[in-house]
């Protein structure tokens, strides 16, 4: 086991499963010289004919992927920054997301979706959103969200190699994270959550890059006397239900963390399923930590207003947990 950086794991990664299956082929904007580091010397080992720059125009981005998966071929397509799935967005959501079942089960389509997203980088509206509820809504498609190393390269592996689309959001500004990353031909099931933190006081349930900031808050709960477990949920479709049932039966108390608007968030269909499945374990309402129904601004300062901070979290944990 090696500790790493995020993006290298997503880099290693894509190299191991380029040299494991001849049929993986690499194409985005941009991925010969790699911006972002994760595709870095992927030209260089596997061609041109499998690492493919393409031109700046996502919605033939989204439509190639289609036509190469059906073809036979096991796609990654890197589409760099996650805004850029709107103008991308015919093809996922008239395409992707529907041609199993309009063929009967005759088409898969192995398409994996790299993006970064989310802000607190001040990179201004159009580059910080975090879109995984539109995708979420559309049925048909996975959502892995790694917030480590290890889960980078053991869920990516896993979104490379299922039949199904499958996105693979990673939180901005997280690649130069440090992590243990296990050796092999290491995997994560898509669907399975983790606990990072215990506790019987209240559930915090985070996603993605908020998932730093729900453990920077336990800590601080914790030398309060709050202590709380900490639900990493990893992926979004699907979702591990049952985790997060299990740990409000104990706490009777949720906080869910979401980078999303609040509004039709995927804090707000967590917040659903509880209600509906858990309802009687409940000691207090349900409360999300979420960004506020506005795009997000480009001062440093005003989007750092907008993205749930530890300290919001700790405030609304303690709040729920007086109750």
């Amino acid at each position: 086991m090696a500790k790493q950086r995020l993006t290298n794991t997503v880099n290693q990664t894509l190299a191991e499963e380029m040299r494991r299956d001849a049929k993986v082929i690499v194409f985005g904007e941009d991925v010969e010289i790699s911006m972002t580091g994760d595709t870095i010397g992927l030209l260089d080992e596997f061609g041109p004919d499998r690492i493919r720059n393409t031109p700046i125009c996502e919605a033939t981005l989204t439509g190639m992927a289609v036509g190469a998966a059906a073809s036979g071929y096991r796609v990654v397509l890197h589409m760099m920054m996650a805004n850029f799935i709107y103008t991308g967005f015919d093809a996922i959501a008239n395409q992707m997301a529907k041609l199993r079942l309009m063929t009967g089960g005759q088409i898969n389509l192995p398409i994996t979706i790299m993006a970064g997203y989310g802000g607190g980088r001040s990179i201004a509206a159009q580059h910080s959103d975090t879109p995984y509820p539109l995708l979420m809504n559309l049925g048909g498609l996975k959502i892995a969200v790694p917030t480590s190393p290890e889960d980078a390269k053991g869920l990516l592996r896993t979104s490379i190699r299922n039949d199904d689309p499958t996105f693979f959001l990673v939180p901005g500004g997280r690649g130069g994270e440090m992590g243990e990353v296990p050796d092999g031909d290491y995997t994560i099931p898509l669907g399975e959550a983790r606990t990072l933190a215990e506790g019987g006081d209240a559930t915090i349930v985070a996603i993605g890059a908020m998932v730093r900031h729900a453990m920077q808050a336990a800590k601080e709960l914790a030398e309060g006397g709050i202590a709380c477990d900490v639900i990493d949920l990893r992926s979004l479709v699907p979702l591990d239900e049952g985790a997060i049932i299990k740990s409000v039966a104990k706490t009777g108390k949720l906080i869910i963390v979401d980078e999303a608007r609040d509004r039709c968030s995927a804090a707000s269909h967590i917040a659903a399923i509880i209600a509906d499945k858990a309802f009687s374990s409940l000691k207090a309402p349900i409360r999300r930590v979420t960004v506020p129904d506005t795009c997000m601004p480009y001062a440093p300062d005003a989007e750092a207003d907008l993205i749930p901070s530890p300290e919001r979290i700790a405030q609304t944990v303690k709040e729920i947990a007086a109750l």
